[in-house]
């Protein structure tokens, strides 16, 4: 880009810079919806293609595993094939594979659809950050990261309310056709908003191939340990200790290139910006705390109070209402103090989880209306000047690394947290019903009296007493597991706001550059 050219960005974006900017959103968009929206429809998909409940966990995690890959090579491919070029290939082929899982009748081409999906999808995500800071100036970048923000967002609360809708009224196959008119969009917006740029295939092949190896190698199996290892019993399964024996070879491969590579194909240096870096931890658990409570809350509502996929989605959107509700002010709010912002954001979040700390048996939708506002205050007030620090702290010409590893944080402090809440959930609900069930023995008055009267209940209506009895310990089990669901599942959300509350020294390193400045690669 010419000085000049970088002059007349710095004094006001073109109509064209916008257009690459809406570009960019509506890719994260369609990548970001297609995370969550066959969630919904799983149980759906899963009977047509007779796959069972554990195969059909392959038909989200292969979309996760090819995602977390691809985002830390988007700024690689960039650089090789032109940000145009590489995104129109991404759209179409993205497109491509949404149909192909939309018309799959077996379980491997709805895999292979959705590998697909998640490599090019991956690509839409970063790219997006990318475009907003290289072709908006800092005066306006804030209402450019508002609209990436939003979407990124948005997205996953979206998904599974539309992917409900369309599975009920529709079919699930229209939870992947829909991608088709919104990628049309796509190419138009891309062809208008972005130059073309010339190809450089001799850096494709003088490139850092030992650390892509290494990092492709190494974040895929961590990926597929960290999804699959509560189903697969962690370390007693021979396929998680090979595939985390494989992960770790990959991030020595990627470590030893950071080292060898003239220009390796991610720059893990910029974690010696301290801003950055804090940045990256926090978003990390950021991610870990909300994927996390994207799986515990739909559990909750499905286990305890007996909601359905939509009804839980509709309670899940609860939290996407401050974003329309604060969105003309946005842009406003991202030009004051960066760490304000941050710290109200990190304390709304943990308020919400600390007040779902106290849920009951007869806890159901409506209790949770509250800490879903809260929370989708907090991820607007937390998630976008976290976005804008991701590139804002580095030079401009480290903005696509900067996104992807940005990204990919996020991803894989999702990843985490999804595993370390399926240990504990399982874990602590055993202990938990242990711990009722010493106490619910037959020396308990109050327990023979409780089955006692619930027998003498079914009795009368089966007429069969030694059945009555049955039914009552039956029942009374079940009171014993559902409890033990309960004090486990508070008990999470109170670690999820706990682990929030440790991140807030952090806050007080970020940064942000003044108007007009750059800041250099290893700046503070």
């Amino acid at each position: 880009m010419s000085t000049a050219r970088s002059s007349r960005s710095e004094e006001r974006a073109t109509a064209q810079d916008w257009i690459a900017v809406l570009a960019g959103s509506l890719g994260a968009l369609i990548a970001s919806l297609d995370i969550s929206i066959v969630n919904s429809a799983l149980p759906q998909i899963q009977g047509e293609i007779g796959a069972s409940g554990t195969e059909g966990t392959w038909i989200s995690t292969g979309y996760l595993v090819s995602e977390v890959v691809m985002i830390p090579l988007t700024a690689w491919l960039t650089r090789v094939f032109g940000l145009r070029s590489l995104l129109l290939g991404c759209a179409v082929l993205f497109t491509l594979f949404s149909m192909l899982c939309g018309f799959s009748h077996d379980l491997p081409s709805m895999i292979a659809g959705r590998v697909g999906q998640g490599f090019f999808g991956g690509a839409l995500i970063p790219t997006a950050q990318t475009i907003t800071r290289t072709r908006l100036p800092v005066r306006q970048m804030p209402l450019g990261m508002t609209i990436f923000g939003l979407i990124v967002l948005l997205g996953p609360l979206i998904g599974p309310v539309l992917g409900g809708w369309l599975t009920e009224n529709l079919s699930w196959q229209w939870c992947f056709f829909l991608n088709l008119p919104i990628a049309v969009g796509l190419v138009a917006l891309l062809l208008l908003g972005l130059p073309g740029e010339k190809t450089h295939l001799t850096s494709f092949l003088r490139a850092d191939w030992l650390g892509i190896v290494g990092m492709t190698t190494g974040l895929s199996c961590l990926t597929v340990v960290l999804e699959e290892g509560q189903r697969e019993r962690w370390f007693e399964s021979s396929l998680i200790n090979w595939l985390s024996f494989a992960s770790a070879l990959g991030f020595v491969a990627l470590f030893t290139a950071q080292l060898t590579a003239s220009r390796p194909v991610i720059k893990l240096r910029l974690m010696l910006n301290r801003s950055y870096a804090s940045v990256i931890a926090i978003v990390v658990m950021v991610g870990v705390v909300l994927y996390g409570i994207l799986y515990v809350l739909p559990q909750f509502l499905s286990l305890i109070a007996g909601y359905n996929a939509e009804q839980s989605g509709q309670i899940l959107f609860l939290s996407g209402v401050p974003a329309f509700l604060v969105m003309p002010v946005l842009p406003l709010l991202l030009r004051s103090n960066l760490r304000i912002l941050v710290l109200s954001g990190l304390c709304l979040l943990a308020g919400s989880c600390l007040l779902d700390a106290h849920l009951s048996a007869d806890s159901s939708g409506p209790d949770f209306v509250w800490s879903q506002l809260l929370r989708g205050a907090g991820q607007i007030l937390a998630f976008l000047p976290l976005n804008q620090a991701s590139v804002g702290s580095v030079a401009r010409e480290d903005a696509a690394d900067a996104a992807g590893l940005y990204n990919m944080a996020r991803n894989l402090g999702g990843s985490l947290g999804l595993a370390l809440l399926g240990v504990f959930i399982d874990r602590q609900a055993v202990t938990h019903a242990q711990a009722i069930g010493a106490s619910v023995t037959a020396n308990s008055v109050l327990a023979q009296n409780l089955v006692a009267a619930r027998a003498a209940g079914f009795a009368a209506r089966s007429g069969d007493l030694v059945t009555g009895h049955m039914q009552a310990l039956a029942t009374l089990s079940a009171t014993v597991q559902r409890q033990a669901l309960v004090i486990t599942f508070s008990q999470a959300f109170w670690l999820l706001g706990v682990a929030l509350l440790t991140m807030i020294p952090l806050v007080f390193t970020l940064k942000m550059p003044e108007p007009g400045a750059h800041r250099t690669e290893g700046g503070h």
